[in-house]
């Protein structure tokens, strides 16, 4: 495992599980991208460059007391200027356990969900299905055991009820499938990697534009 990983991970545990913007990091460093984003902790951080972050964006806070931020409206959408980031610093500055923010850009596509748990009787298993809202609805998702070759990622994605979202149904952007499922099935192999510790990961949106598989939100539990 990364360096950089271990220290992430072994600095987390105080909180249960790790901030987006540290997942986001040990997924980029597993080799898995993610949209551009800048943690801002503070405001002479919001006076600084934003490392090349293009509006629109979106800003969310970051907090080991918030899990779930749309429930805590912990999220600022439509930002169009750096005006716009200091505001939702400072709106956002009053939530539990504030530890700034993270401001990332907006991507399209289609969005999927990956995701991966330790099972008591399997072990590690990952998921993979149609992202988004609509996931809590249909639970339209498959899943294997981990790690997961390429082969049986396409068996994965082909049995979802909902793949014509992915082929372009109806104008939608359409997916290279193959690209999934080296995305899927690397991601697997990492979730593996990361050891036992890692009880759970969540990735929901990965956004999906042609061959481009981009992880939008990201959640690691021990």
């Amino acid at each position: 495992m990364n360096k950089r990983c271990l220290e992430i991970l072994e600095s987390s545990k105080k909180y249960g599980w790790v901030l987006e913007p540290e997942s986001k990091e040990i997924m980029r460093l597993c080799g898995l991208a993610t949209t551009r984003f800048a943690w801002l902790r503070s405001p002479a951080d919001v006076e600084k460059a934003r490392g090349g972050i293009s509006f629109p964006a979106i800003a969310k806070v970051v907090s080991p007391e918030i899990m779930h931020k749309s429930e805590s409206g912990g999220i600022a959408t439509g930002i169009m200027s750096d005006d716009e980031v200091a505001k939702a610093f400072s709106d956002l500055s009053g939530l539990k356990g504030f530890a700034g923010i993270i401001v990332e850009e907006m991507a399209s596509g289609a969005e999927v969900i990956i995701g991966g748990k330790k099972d008591p009787q399997f072990g590690k298993v990952a998921m993979i299905g149609i992202g988004g809202t609509s996931v809590e609805i249909y639970r339209d998702v498959a899943m294997r055991l981990a790690p997961v070759s390429h082969k049986e990622s396409m068996a994965a994605i082909e049995s979802l009820r909902g793949i014509e979202l992915l082929r372009g149904h109806r104008g939608r952007p359409r997916v290279d499938l193959e690209a999934l499922a080296g995305f899927f099935s690397l991601f697997s192999r990492s979730f593996v990697g990361l050891g036992d510790g890692v009880e759970s990961i969540d990735l929901n949106p990965v956004i999906c534009n042609g061959d481009r598989m981009i992880i939008a939100d990201a959640r690691i539990i021990f």
